[in-house]
């Protein structure tokens, strides 16, 4: 282990909040700083966060377009702070941002400047969440909206999607987490993508089964009306020639 690591995070199960400024590559370098800068205003102000700092259990993580917030309190806690950061977005319309949601196991180091890296299932996974979403959706695994249903106030957030298949093949089940005034209550446009799929799939499959049950009936059809020979032929009438004799001698 090298002098500038001050400590290491033993692997323990945290709750993320990764947040992504959704095209953000298309701004010019002065519109990204300052989208960075109006975003980090914002999610300082949150009450979550603060609670977080003020009680050494949250870390931050920058992102390039965006950050992760690993909170080591609750798991209402990054769902809690979404909430809050979406409803705080709204007096800025140029800041179109998309937020994951997840719990899982992380591990990493922090160095003497305070810095953190982790790395984790917890930490990708609430990454492959967020980018299942488009601009204000706030996302949540499937795990994670099972515990948050345990509180009823929750409940009538929480939107289940379905499954979402994201990097390497994996299927994550998400659900969707919004109000009247917080979140994006649309479809994200990868599931209105699958499900105009399942519907192609389900159509194709309805006109194969009905290309097959017309091709038996036409086969039923043609055997009924094929005509059948008898077993017995009808003998053919014949003239019998018998040999002639004189009875008159």
């Amino acid at each position: 282990m090298t002098a500038e690591v001050k400590k290491e995070i033993q692997l323990e199960v945290a709750h993320v909040l990764f947040i992504d400024i959704v095209g953000y590559s298309k701004l010019s370098i002065n519109e990204q700083r300052a989208v960075v800068e109006e975003l980090t205003t914002i999610v300082r102000g949150s009450d979550q966060y603060q609670k977080a700092e003020a009680a050494g259990r949250l870390i931050k993580i920058p992102a390039g377009d965006g950050m992760a917030l690993v909170f080591y309190t609750s798991q209402e806690a990054p769902a809690q702070c979404a909430i809050e950061i979406s409803g705080a977005i709204k007096a800025h319309p140029r800041l179109r941002v998309r937020m994951g949601v997840h719990s899982g196991p992380v591990s990493g180091v922090i160095d003497v400047n305070g810095h953190a890296n982790l790395a984790g299932a917890g930490l990708n996974l609430a990454q492959r969440v967020m980018d299942c979403g488009d601009a204000g959706h706030i996302l949540v695994s499937k795990h994670v909206a099972e515990d948050l249903e345990e509180y009823e106030h929750w409940r009538p957030l929480l939107h289940d999607l379905g499954t979402c298949e994201v990097k390497h093949g994996i299927r994550v089940a998400i659900a969707n987490l919004f109000a009247d005034e917080v979140g994006n209550p649309q479809m994200p446009k990868k599931f209105q993508a699958l499900k105009r799929h399942r519907s192609r799939v389900r159509w194709a499959e309805a006109a194969i089964a009905v290309l097959v049950l017309v091709a038996i009936i036409a086969a039923s059809i043609f055997v009924l009306r094929r005509p059948t020979q008898s077993t017995l032929a009808a003998p053919e009438k014949s003239i019998a020639v018998l040999p002639f004799e004189n009875r008159s001698e």
